[in-house]
């Protein structure tokens, strides 16, 4: 497995997971620094286009990556740079599966440059998911679910294995069983190696971890072997919108195979941290769509459930690695809430 496992930092205003660089905009607190970034980008990019470039933009940075938006001949592009070359790769696989339901952006070019590895792809325009309020997000429901609906009838059949997968298309787990009990595993040579020794020394220490990963390992026990693609990082300002529809789903870094389910677990999971959105009930708005389409789930609950503890079992790990004590007190908290 070439990509560490999705990682969420939990703040005011969270940001991606270890991906392939959505659009975030996390300001490092200089500006200078920032002015520099976008000369050195549209130094390489007029080099590269002989000068016909139109307005360049820096659209944001996450954890892995950070992201500019130029046009050059009447079109918009987004070039990436981070370094890890996976992630990348992952995102020019996933636009395989896009369509109306599920737009995601076509990766045109992979390289190298300015000492990292950059991608370029086509610009898809919108406000993101994450900053909508209760109205908006009620009214762009139907064509959420539409894009879940999307990701869990793509077409994997030519891909193996379940959990994160590589830049080849194919993840290490045989079952989805396996793959969610790896959370535990702090491997090494992984991009937040040593997380599980930041964890004990935590002001909270492993306690609420360990407990939680025993409800996860009792409910493994009946989780189905069905296998769909999960994107596996809905919210981070990864799903762009426009008036009532989805027109954009990015960075596909932290991507897997597994229970379909896991990614409406985001919605239900991260609840608390979106105000807007407390008194929108994700499971039975889902379960009412999937009555509409005849689509009956075997297990919804204890799937559900599972699902929304390795989501948070990942948040503390990741928390404990960057240091966040008090996002990782919330995430320990919300983790045996959902657990119990």
């Amino acid at each position: 497995m070439t990509s560490d496992r999705c990682r969420l930092e939990v703040s005011e205003c969270p940001v991606e997971c270890p991906g392939s660089g959505g659009v975030k905009d996390r300001d490092d607190g200089s500006n200078s620094h920032m002015l520099e970034e976008v000369s050195r980008v549209k130094e390489f990019l007029n080099r590269k286009f002989e000068g016909d470039l139109g307005h360049i933009e820096r659209l944001g940075m996450g954890a892995w990556s950070k992201a500019f938006a130029y046009r050059h001949a009447a079109h918009d592009y987004v070039i990436r740079f981070g370094a890890y070359p996976e992630d990348f790769a992952k995102d020019r696989l996933a636009a395989r599966y896009s369509c109306p339901a599920l737009p995601v952006p076509r990766v045109i070019e992979l390289g190298e440059a300015l000492g990292e590895y950059y991608a370029i792809s086509e610009r898809l325009f919108g406000s993101y998911i994450d900053d909508s309020d209760e109205m908006r997000m009620r009214a762009l429901l139907p064509s959420l679910f539409a894009a879940l609906d999307a990701t869990r009838l793509a077409d994997i059949s030519g891909t193996a294995g379940y959990g994160m997968w590589d830049a080849d298309g194919n993840a290490p787990y045989p079952s989805w069983r396996h793959a969610l009990l790896e959370v535990a595993d702090d491997r090494p040579g992984g991009r937040i190696h040593g997380w599980r020794e930041r964890l004990a020394s935590s002001p909270g220490g492993t306690g609420s971890f360990d407990e939680a990963y025993g409800h996860l390992m009792a409910l493994t026990g009946c989780v189905p072997e069905s296998r769909h693609l999960i994107h596996n990082d809905l919210l981070h300002y990864n799903v762009l919108v426009e008036a009532d529809r989805v027109t954009g789903v990015l960075d596909w870094g932290c991507a897997m195979y597994g229970d379909f389910l896991y990614d409406l677990g985001w919605f239900c999971f991260w609840q608390p941290w979106f105000p807007a959105w407390q008194n929108i009930d994700f499971k039975a708005e889902v379960m009412r769509h999937y009555a509409s389409i005849g689509f009956d789930v075997p297990g919804f609950d204890e799937r559900l459930r599972c699902c929304q503890i390795h989501i948070g079992l990942e948040g503390q790990a990741y928390l404990a690695y960057v240091g966040k004590w008090n996002d990782l007190r919330d995430a320990a908290r919300r983790t045996l809430e959902v657990a119990e």
